[in-house]
Parts: structure tokens; C-alpha cells; sequence
């Protein structure tokens, strides 16, 4: 048989030299000249659904492959493989591969690459099309088939029989594996002169599999071959045979060598001299751009290659050397294009260079390594003409008879992920002043600055222990001295925690989704105040803009919920005014609450919460959008047009995984396709982008230095916008360590825990579950208590003590997701003097004794009266208030404990079992009041209008004071069904009853 490079010559030539079809084409600005002789009706339904679609080529005639069979390939064959993706976006992408065994005829080689071209034509000219020949087939071909492809003995053509495995004896085979992240498999003489120093060899006989390990071979190499072993072993063995690694240069005194060598006739040593089977492979040389014209190439003249050399009516070649691709222009026809692809192929007989790879691209479709070959091409702008291309095809074969389908697109993805963290855990900040950081107190800790940096210690339960996520958070206007400090900071809050913790990088303004949740309730001012921000604007002469509670401030308030919201102070002007926001404006006392036409109901009780947050205890006049007062105006100067349209966010992408290196500031990565967990080796640092965020996955077999390095490498990623994205420099950077992987992260994988906490090299882990059979039981410490930095004791309390529902702070706890009882019992003992926050829920106010540092403390144990609150709740709840620090207030007649008799007199016939769980949650809610000595005002002391108001309340709560059975006269329920109730009709009610 001819080789493969030289098949396509005959056909191409017989082919492209036809005259055209009496169907005069139809074309238009945009798209291609398409004739229905021009597309074989067997592409009617191809690239509708994500996965793979194979056909083969029989007698010249393209034959689909039943799904059972993809992966299986034979050296007489060649086939088309189109690999359909669906993106987030709700589109399609294309990858369409032609692949030519060694043994394959000039004929079917040559109609495979022609099928190829009009399967691209068909789905609307929007695909990349990849040669593949046998032995040196792309990655990303490869990585369909993981681990490998290994094509066997026949073919139509040739009039082999393709043998099933289980038909024929097994026959003893030497393979060589070549690759450290994706596998090239090739089966070579069983003879010893094939072995050698440099590469994996497996031996597969009929009870034992061998690999063999040259000494210059990497332990991540040898991970991978494993997986080809694991492979073989279940597909020739049923997975029932046994398993030996042999390493280079051992003797006969290892019992598997000896048994490895004597299938060699014995043990020989092997020439030191290196094995090479590159057999001609290219190397690197300059790009060339040839213009091509009726099939045949003209180079272009230019020391730059820039975009405009590509016009759209042509097609050119780009001659790479290990690569040619052929760029056609969208206004080329199909006839054009084929002899595109005709010219590339006689460019590679010319050149010797059949392992060379030939990539056909439509324009606008241009990949990332193509872009890169130019000089500043242009942002790539999404092509909107393929589904238009792709309907014109559809509707021209239905015209012809054919049953073509439209068009299809994927599900789009929801445009806002959801947080993956736990948002019950337990929060630390520091501000960044100079080079050292300042604790802040609960009350401070949610109130960020532009002008400033902080780091945040957030410690949350995850789902293999507790997780701990360090951060840095970078204002907008914050200096570099103090960002250097907080990041020199938090790199040693990481070591001290021996890197069990996450790190991320966070800039004002590009918040990852999981920032937001951990603070619930954020209010960023203008200006600064820690020291390295006013020495800046002291000796820079800048006008200090510092947010201060008696002038003017316009705040513009977002989020999704009570426990994922913010106030961000904007500039005092309405261009910064949007429709589809809510606003706070005030002047002083004078507090004006805007709601923007396009504002939802949730944004508008976002807006109602914070202000009690930015002006407490203050009555704001509602404007609505259109009707705003002349004082409204003047305060934001000229009255002027704004923006209707909603702030969107840096949206996640279709993930990207790269593997890297780095040495002497040099970052050299390369991307591996479809990836899983398994591509992640402990020895290595890789790169997960997504766009919205970059992680920077940390192996625990990383050299110190190296790892010392993780959030440089990432920073020096997002320099080089590997996927020329133009990706902010700003995006948000997590550095993760193996073993510590969090559930935004993992959810990218089909995760597996026990892998991530196997012990040994990549290699070692990987044998173990070869030779097993099954995953080996993971040893895994438990992760311990994450350490306050500056102080060594643990801030996280032991589980039998804390609540899911629980956020820990140094001089206070956050208590979130409680019923409206445990509120009110926990509202008892609040600090009189600390400010109360609309903002839910209310708060306990620990005393720390004055020997403890405040972040080291640990909350109390629980006491029986808190246990019996807990145990009436839906899920245990952590105690809060210790015996030792209860509140020495008197109690109330109402607050007193009421016997059980008198709350069994609400329904004394319980005739309704159903309503007997209510009557005893009362009893319940009654006893604990009573016992914690909750201070339990009467209805007309907690009214709007009352003449004598209780003070020291949360006023936008008012009914959690009311006690158990005057709740229940006045709202006609019990607190905990009136919790359940939607927001809007607790508002209702609260507002009949003068609560709200």
C-alpha cells in the first residue's frame, strides 16, 4: 500500500479537475457556494448533539460506526471523526478529524479528506478540520480515546478480517509509550533491539503484562503508561491478569526482571546511546504564508504577518513546518477549499514531511495557535453567519428531497452560577496598614474601603473536613506598597497552615461568585484609611474623598438575597444612577432610597436592609424612577442621562486545563484536552481557566521553590492571555494545594477524593491501582483545626459545638438561617451600645477574657437551655451563650417561664394531630424565653407609633419580641409558621399590625 501522505494526490486531481454541476450555486456575501452534488446527504443530522460521530470509508462511501465500535481502528482504513462540544454559550463547536491508518488506499485516504471538507460544509462552515496519520495523531484526536488508540491489523479495502479479541489466541506484544500528559501508543518488533533508555515499554503476553521503565524516562511517563497497561488488561484479559513494573538496568535478582528478560532470552544491557524514532520530524522554522490560486501556491511577500493579508475570496496556506494550515476565506466555495486542501498535501510530498500535520480553518473560526502566528490579531468577535450558512445548506437538500434537519443549538447554560461554598462558617479580616495588618471587629469587618487592602480567613465545613480559604481583597484605588504587604501576609498565613488552606487574589470589582456569600453583607466606601493610602494622597496632593456620614454619599445596592448583598459607594452624579438598580442617597440626616424602574422586588428590600446599615435609626424618603424630588437633582448636581442596562460580570467559560512549566521567570505551558482528574500529577502545576476565575492547582510533589512561585505563575498565565481572550489582569486568582481541593474547584472534574489522598508519586499511586484491581483504601489525615495566623490557637470550634448555621468573628458570632425564636432569644444578648442591623439575623456579643487574643477564642459549650431551643429546631444548632456569661437582666412578667399547662390551653381537645407538633414548638419557645431571660416586650411597646418604643431592638424585627402567645393572638399563627411565609406577605401582616 502507498503511504498515507502520498494517497490523496490521484483523487484530489480526478476530483477538483471535474467540471462544475449544471446547479448554478447559490451564493451570497458571507457564506459559500453550495450545490446539493456537493454534500453527501449522509451529514444530514451530523454535529447536532454533543459527543462523537464516526464514519468510515467503504468502497468510497462514507459508512457511519456504531457507537460500540468507536476507539477500535484499523491500519487499512481511513475515517472521519467530528467531535461536537456544546459550549455554555448554548452553541455548538467543531472538531472535525480525518484519520488515515498506515496501510490505507490512495482512494479511500483521498475521499476522506474531500468528506471531510463538505462534512464542515454542512454544518455551516464553522468547524476545524485536522489531518491525522497513524503513529503521529494531535492531542487533542488522542484525547478522545483515552487513554489510547491502538489500531489493529485490517481493513475493507485490503480485505482483512477484522478479528475480535476474543476470537483469535493471544499473541505476545511489545508496545512503546511516548508522552507525559497524553499517550502515543506503538506496537513495535518483540525483539530486545527495540527496548531502549528513553521510553516506556510494555510487554503484553498471556498471563503477565510488563512495563518496562527506561532510566531516562519521567515518573509522570510512567504514571501515564499505567493507564495503557490498565487498558490492556481489560480489554485482552478481562482484567483478570497479573501486573509487574520493571525498572532499567535492574538484574536478574528482581524476580519479575528476571522473568521479563528470560521472554528476551536473557538479561543484556542496553546502549547508552539514545533511542530516536523521529524519523525526519520537522523542526521549528519560519512561518510562510502562501496565497492559493486554481490549486496552485504563490508565497506572499511580508516581514510581518498581520490579518489584513487574508482576504476573504481566498484561500492561503501558512506554512509552520511541523504544522501547515490551510485558511479559507468565508466567501470561498467548496470547489476553492478542496483545492486548498490539495495544494497542502502536495506541499508536504515535496518536503519529505509526512508527519506534519495539515489544519483546515474557516475564517472567523481561526484557532488560538493560528491567531498567535500574527501580529495583533484582532479580538475575536463571535461569528454569527454559521447557523445562516448551516440553514442554507439544510434548506437545499430538502429542496432536492432529503430530510435535513435545521439547525440545532445546545441548552445554554444558566448565565449566573450558583456560590459553591458553604456560607455558614466562620469569618476573620485584617486591614493592610503599611507592612502590618489590623484585626478588625465584627462590626468593621463588612465595611471595605477602596483605598485599602485586607486579608480574610474564612473557615467553612466542607465535604471532606473543614476548608479554609485565605484572601487578599485589593481596592481599586489601594497602593502597591500595601498589596505586596497583604500578598506577603497571606503567603505566610498559607505556610503556617502547612498549605492545607486555599489562596485567593481578589480585586475590587471582580469578585469571584464565591466572595460575596462569605461577607452576606458588604458596604464598600470611596477613599481609604489605612496609612500607606494617606501618605499617598498627602504626598501625590489628591483630594481626599473618604467617605464620611455627614456629606454626600450615593451608594448603589446589589446582590441576590439578604445573605448576598452590597452597597457600593459610587460616584455623587446621576450618570452613575441605573434603571435596573436600587440607590441610597444622603445628605447628612436627609436619606433619599431610589428604585429604579427595572429593580426588582428583592432589590428593593436589599435597599430597605442596607440602610439601616448606612444610616441607622433614619427615616428615607422612597423615589421612585421618574418622580424624584428637585433636592434629589441638586444633590447629584446636573441631572443627566444613565445607563438602563444590567452591570454584567466576567461570566465563566468552557473550561481550560494547562500543564506548566516554569524556570528562571519563564512560563511554558501546554493545554491538555478533555481532561479529568487523572491528568492532574502530583509532580506538576497546572492551570484551570474559566475565564470568571484562574486556579493554580499545586502538586504535593512541587519543588518548595517552585511552589513558592504558584501565584506568580498565575499572574505571568493571565500576562500571557494564552487563549488571547483579552483576559483582565485583574481576574481572580486561587492557588490550591493537592489534597486541599474545595468544591469550586472539583466541580470542574468527576471528582474522587481518595486519588487526591493516595501517598506516593504519581507512578507508585497508579500501580497500586493497577496491580489491585480497585482504588486503594485512602490514608488521609484529618485535616486539623485551621490556626488564627498571628496568635497559633485554633479559631474554629470543635463540631459537637458548632452550628451549621453558625459564623464565628472574634468579638462576635453571626447566627444565620435560625427561626425566628432562636433569634429572638439570641437578640437578648446583645451589647445595648452595639449598633442593630436590619440586616439578618441579630447577634450575640461574646466577653472574651482578658488574657485571650479576640480571634483565638473558642465559642462556649452549649447549656441545657440553649440544648432545648436546638432540639426543637430542624438541625442541631451550636450553643452561643454560656452560662458563665449570662445577661444579669431582670426578667419581665412576659419573659418569664410559663408552665407547659398553660400553652396546652391554645388547643386543650387536640383533636388535630396535625397541629400537635405546633402546640409543643410553642411550649418550647415558651420555656426557653423564660429560662435565658429574654427580654419580651408587649405589642404596644413594639409598634411604630407607640409613645413609649423599646429600645435596643432590631426594628426591622420587631415581632421576634412579642412572646409565643401574644404572637399567636395577633398574627393568627406561631412564629415558625410565620417564618415560612414568603417575604412579602410577612411584610403585609407586619405592616397591619404596625411592625414594619
Amino acid at each position: 500500500m502507498a503511504a498515507p501522505g502520498s494517497a490523496i494526490k490521484h483523487t484530489f486531481s480526478s476530483l477538483v479537475k471535474q467540471k462544475p454541476p449544471k446547479t448554478s450555486p447559490t451564493k451570497s456575501r458571507g457564506t459559500m457556494a453550495v450545490s446539493m452534488k456537493e454534500v453527501d446527504p449522509v451529514f444530514q443530522a451530523a454535529g447536532q448533539k454533543d459527543g462523537l460521530e464516526i464514519w468510515r470509508i467503504e468502497k468510497l462511501q462514507v459508512v457511519p460506526v456504531p457507537k460500540e465500535s468507536h476507539g477500535k481502528f484499523f491500519t487499512g482504513d481511513s475515517y472521519v471523526i467530528l467531535k461536537t462540544t456544546a459550549l455554555k454559550n448554548g452553541s455548538f463547536r467543531h472538531d472535525i478529524h480525518y484519520w488515515l491508518g498506515k496501510n490505507t488506499s490512495q482512494d479511500e485516504a483521498g475521499t476522506a479528506a474531500i468528506k471531510t471538507v463538505e462534512l464542515d460544509a454542512a454544518l455551516g462552515g464553522r468547524a476545524v478540520q485536522y489531518r491525522e496519520v497513524q503513529g503521529n495523531e494531535t492531542e487533542k484526536f488522542l484525547s478522545y480515546f483515552k487513554p489510547c488508540i491502538i489500531p489493529e491489523e485490517g481493513g475493507v479495502a485490503s480485505g482483512f478480517r477484522h478479528t475480535e479479541v476474543n476470537e483469535r489466541e493471544h499473541q505476545t506484544r511489545l508496545f512503546v509509550c511516548r508522552g507525559k500528559h497524553t499517550v502515543h501508543v506503538k506496537e513495535v518488533p518483540f525483539a530486545r533491539s527495540s527496548l531502549n533508555h528513553d521510553d516506556i515499554f510494555i510487554l503484553d503476553t498471556k498471563s503477565k503484562i510488563f512495563q518496562f521503565n527506561g532510566s531516562n524516562s519521567s515518573i509522570q511517563e510512567r504514571a501515564k503508561a499505567l493507564e495503557v497497561v490498565q487498558y490492556l488488561k481489560d480489554t485482552n484479559h478481562d482484567g483478570k491478569c497479573e501486573v509487574a513494573a520493571v525498572e532499567d538496568g535492574k538484574l536478574m535478582a528482581d524476580a519479575d526482571a528476571g522473568e521479563f528478560w528470560a521472554l528476551f532470552g536473557g538479561f543484556a544491557p542496553l546502549p547508552r546511546k539514545p533511542f530516536s524514532e523521529l524519523n525526519g520530524k520537522d523542526s521549528a522554522s519560519t512561518s510562510k504564508l502562501l496565497c492559493v490560486n486554481k490549486g496552485q501556491t504563490a508565497p506572499i511577500d511580508s516581514e510581518i504577518l498581520t490579518r489584513e493579508l487574508l482576504d476573504s475570496t481566498k484561500c492561503y496556506l501558512l506554512d509552520c513546518g511541523s504544522e501547515i494550515y490551510a485558511w479559507m476565506g468565508r466567501e470561498t466555495t467548496l470547489e476553492e477549499r478542496k483545492r486548498a486542501g490539495s495544494a497542502a498535501e502536495e506541499l508536504l510530498r515535496e518536503g519529505n514531511r509526512s508527519r506534519s500535520h495539515i489544519i483546515r480553518l474557516m475564517e472567523g473560526f481561526e484557532t488560538v495557535i493560528f491567531r498567535s502566528k500574527f501580529d495583533k490579531w484582532p479580538k475575536k468577535a463571535d461569528a454569527v453567519v454559521s447557523d445562516e450558512s448551516r440553514g442554507k445548506v439544510a434548506a437545499l437538500l430538502k429542496r432536492q428531497g432529503f430530510n435535513f434537519k435545521s439547525p440545532a443549538k445546545a441548552a445554554p447554560v444558566k448565565q449566573e452560577p450558583q456560590p459553591q461554598i458553604d456560607c455558614t462558617g466562620n469569618l476573620q479580616v485584617w486591614r493592610v496598614n503599611g507592612s502590618e495588618k489590623t484585626f478588625l471587629s465584627f462590626s468593621e469587618q463588612c465595611k471595605f474601603y477602596s483605598g485599602d487592602c485586607y486579608i480574610f480567613q474564612y473557615t467553612y465545613p466542607g465535604e471532606n473536613g473543614d476548608e479554609c480559604l485565605i484572601g487578599t481583597w485589593f481596592g481599586k484605588k489601594s497602593v502597591q506598597e500595601e498589596r505586596s504587604a497583604a500578598t506577603s501576609l497571606a503567603d505566610k498565613m498559607i505556610e503556617s497552615l502547612k498549605f492545607q488552606a486555599v489562596l485567593v487574589r481578589v480585586y475590587e470589582g471582580k469578585e469571584p461568585i464565591e466572595f460575596f456569600p462569605i461577607f452576606q453583607n458588604l458596604v464598600i466606601y470611596k477613599g481609604g484609611t489605612s496609612t500607606g493610602y494617606k501618605k499617598f494622597i498627602s504626598e501625590k496632593g489628591i483630594e481626599d474623598d473618604t467617605y464620611s456620614e455627614s456629606g454626600v454619599a450615593l451608594f448603589r445596592v446589589q446582590g441576590s438575597g439578604p445573605e448576598n448583598m452590597q452597597a457600593i459607594q459610587v460616584d455623587t452624579a446621576a450618570s452613575s444612577l441605573n434603571s435596573s438598580y436600587c440607590y441610597i442617597l444622603h445628605d447628612g440626616d436627609t436619606v433619599f432610597t431610589w428604585i429604579g424602574n427595572l429593580s426588582s422586588s428583592m432589590d428593593q428590600e436589599l435597599a430597605e436592609r442596607q440602610l439601616d446599615v448606612i444610616k441607622p435609626n433614619l427615616q428615607s424618603r422612597l423615589l421612585k424612577e421618574g418622580s424624584e424630588y428637585d433636592q434629589f437633582w441638586k444633590l447629584l448636581g446636573v441631572k443627566s442621562e444613565y445607563s438602563s442596562q444590567k452591570i454584567v460580570r466576567d461570566q465563566e467559560s468552557d473550561p481550560h486545563l494547562f500543564a506548566c512549566t516554569f524556570s528562571k521567570g519563564v512560563l511554558k505551558v501546554r493545554e491538555i484536552f478533555n481532561f479529568t482528574q487523572d491528568d492532574l500529577m502530583t509532580e506538576d502545576i497546572f492551570i484551570l481557566d474559566c475565564r470568571s476565575c484562574v486556579f493554580v492547582w499545586v502538586g504535593q510533589r512541587v519543588d518548595t521553590k517552585i511552589r513558592a512561585q504558584a501565584l506568580n505563575i498565575g499572574e505571568k498565565f493571565l500576562e500571557l492571555d494564552i487563549l488571547m481572550e483579552n483576559v483582565s489582569r485583574e481576574t481572580p486568582l486561587y492557588v490550591i494545594t493537592e489534597g486541599s481541593e474545595p468544591q469550586y474547584f472539583t466541580r470542574f472534574f468527576t471528582w474522587d477524593f481518595a486519588k487526591s489522598a493516595m501517598h506516593g508519586n504519581s507512578f507508585e499511586r497508579r500501580l497500586s491501582i493497577v496491580k489491585d484491581g480497585v482504588k486503594p483504601r485512602a490514608d488521609k489525615p484529618k485535616r486539623r483545626p485551621t490556626t488564627s495566623a498571628h496568635t497559633g490557637r485554633s479559631s474554629v470550634p470543635d463540631k459537637s459545638q458548632r452550628s451549621r448555621s453558625m459564623s464565628f468573628s472574634p468579638d462576635r458570632v453571626r447566627v444565620r438561617g435560625r427561626s425566628p425564636a432562636f433569634n429572638a432569644l439570641a437578640a437578648n444578648f446583645e451589647n445595648p451600645n452595639a449598633r442593630n442591623l436590619s440586616t439578618p439575623p441579630p447577634v450575640v456579643r461574646k466577653q472574651l477574657p482578658k488574657s485571650v487574643s479576640p480571634d483565638s477564642s473558642k465559642p462556649p459549650p452549649r447549656t441545657a437551655s440553649i440544648a432545648a431551643i436546638s432540639a426543637s429546631l430542624e438541625r442541631p444548632k451550636a450553643t452561643l451563650i454560656p452560662k458563665s456569661i449570662k445577661a444579669n437582666k431582670p426578667q419581665t412578667e412576659a419573659s418569664k417561664p410559663k408552665p407547659e399547662t398553660n400553652a396546652k390551653e391554645i388547643n386543650p381537645t387536640n383533636d388535630n394531630p396535625a397541629a400537635t407538633p405546633t402546640v409543643q414548638e410553642d411550649v418550647k419557645e415558651s420555656q426557653a424565653e423564660g429560662e435565658e431571660g429574654l427580654l419580651v416586650y408587649p405589642y404596644d411597646r413594639l409598634r411604630t407609633s407607640s409613645t413609649n418604643p423599646a429600645t435596643d431592638i432590631d426594628v426591622t424585627r420587631r415581632e421576634t419580641y412579642l412572646s409565643s402567645t401574644e404572637f399567636r393572638e395577633r398574627f393568627g399563627m406561631t412564629k415558625e409558621a410565620f417564618a415560612k411565609l414568603p417575604k412579602w406577605k410577612q411584610n403585609r401582616l407586619k405592616i397591619a399590625l404596625q411592625l414594619f
